[in-house]
């Protein structure tokens, strides 16, 4: 393991080569008694370390540490200073040193501090290398789509990032809202902040209350203890809430008072606790048809509604589907230690005629399953699940429109109605009629499908 760089600046050359002889078995040591030579050095040594004297001359110390902090933010700076300098000293750690060793060096005490230094620089590092894995999984150039309903979305997330209006992600299962949601998290202002999620659909209703809220110690039978509800926990960050549409209607209520009071009341607590979260929500329903049945609160949906995202359907950015494969065979690849350097055209073009019900999540699965099984070092058409392979033949003057397992029902409308209109040569009175619907119904459900 290579040794960390160390870099030791003080006009008296005794100190310098005292110092670079006593270090020199733990650190790469470059000394210097210039500092325009030493600030030259940054251009092509990374240090973790600079001993910097705070009288150089006739150079100010203080600026010369302000000149390493602004080309070499990440170096961990140690003021060297005699005694009688010590105020100075404390202006340089508000300046950015690290810290201070008074002059004459007791060498013991600098190897502890310098290892404390190391200590700092390591978990800098780390910080910042965690902060650009997350910045790589979750910024939008991580979401793969060269189609103009991604291109829109892409667009969406950098103009919504940085505000703090809710944000409402609607699109079927497996289109990717989670990862929307992060992307707008982790590329705004409050990426430093806590990203939090909860299913709506995957807790109990009579939890997911406390799950949100938390309660007091003995709020009711069971509760031993406090607990910290995800509101609390999510405060100077991001909430999501997934399936939104599957809150039960009670809960409905207590969350459009937090979202129009910006505070919440834990159960069986007697005081409001302000929180700052910012909300995201998604849903794979048709809300408004959820408000007509009376499942889901109009002044709930509008409070959630200030920014809709709408994630269009895999079989609808078929251009995206070459990308994508290509993107999970390199994620995979990397996961499963495996070699493989791309898909044959035959395999691509079934995937291509494929409608996947399941979205971006079923496209990933099936490269995941595929590279596990492939034998070569390319995803032929046989590595592929069998009933791909299989496409059905269907006779030219067929009247059948294919519906799929897992398609929603306003998709399978939507096919319908487009095809009986294909069927009846544009006639809308013909296919209202065929339909057994209005023409006014009719008009308005093709004036909306023009504008997705």
């Amino acid at each position: 393991m290579p040794k960390p760089n160390l870099l030791i600046l003080d006009d008296e050359i005794a100190i310098c080569k005292s110092l670079s002889f006593i270090l020199e078995d733990d650190y790469e040591v470059y000394a210097s008694t210039d500092p325009d030579e030493a600030i030259a050095l940054f251009s092509h040594v990374a240090f973790s370390i600079a001993l910097l004297d705070l009288r150089l001359g006739m150079r100010d110390g203080i600026e010369v540490l302000k000149q390493i902090r602004s080309i070499s933010p990440r170096t961990i700076v140690i003021i060297m200073t005699a005694y009688g300098s010590i105020p100075s000293a404390v202006e340089a750690m508000r300046q950015g040193a690290f810290y201070y060793a008074a002059k004459p060096i007791d060498i013991h005490e600098l190897k502890v501090l310098l290892e404390k230094a190391m200590e700092q620089f390591q978990l800098q590092s780390r910080v910042e290398w965690l902060n650009e894995e997350i910045q790589k999984a979750y910024d939008v150039h991580g979401l793969i789509g060269h189609s103009s309903q991604m291109q829109n979305v892409f667009s969406l997330i950098d103009k919504v990032k940085n505000i703090d209006s809710s944000v409402l992600i609607m699109g079927e299962s497996g289109t990717g809202k989670e990862l929307v949601a992060r992307a707008i998290h982790f590329a705004g202002d409050r990426q430093k902040q806590v990203f939090s999620t909860i299913n709506c659909a995957a807790i109990p209703a009579n939890l997911i209350e406390s799950e949100l809220f938390g309660y007091e110690k003995g709020a009711f039978t069971g509760a031993v203890a406090r607990k910290t509800g995800i509101f609390e926990t999510a405060n100077g960050g991001t909430l999501f809430l997934d399936e939104i549409g599957e809150l039960d209607i009670g809960l409905q209520s207590k969350l459009l008072r937090v979202l129009q009071e910006k505070a919440i009341m834990r159960i069986g607590g007697q005081k409001e606790i302000a929180i700052d979260v910012r909300i995201i929500a998604a849903t794979n329903r048709d809300l408004k048809k959820e408000i007509q049945q009376g499942k889901f609160r109009e002044d709930l949906y509008y409070r959630l509604n200030v920014i809709p995202i709408l994630l269009p359907p895999l079989r609808e950015r078929q251009e995206d589907i070459p990308s994508l494969i290509q993107h999970f065979i390199n994620k995979i690849n990397e996961r499963m230690s495996k070699q493989i350097k791309g898909i044959e055209p035959d395999a691509v073009q079934l995937l291509l005629d494929y409608p996947f019900p399941g979205n971006v999540r079923e496209l990933q699965n099936i490269i995941e399953r595929s590279i596990a099984l492939a034998d070569g070092d390319r995803v032929t058409v046989g590595d592929l699940p069998g009933d791909l392979q299989t496409k059905p033949t269907q006779p030219a003057d067929s009247k059948l429109v294919p519906v799929y397992v897992g398609e929603t029902m306003d998709a399978i409308e939507r096919k319908v109605i487009l095809s009986t209109l294909q069927a009846m040569d544009g006639n809308r009175r013909k296919t209202a009629e065929t339909l057994g619907i209005g023409e006014r119904t009719l008009r308005d459900k093709l004036a909306r499908y023009r504008a997705e």
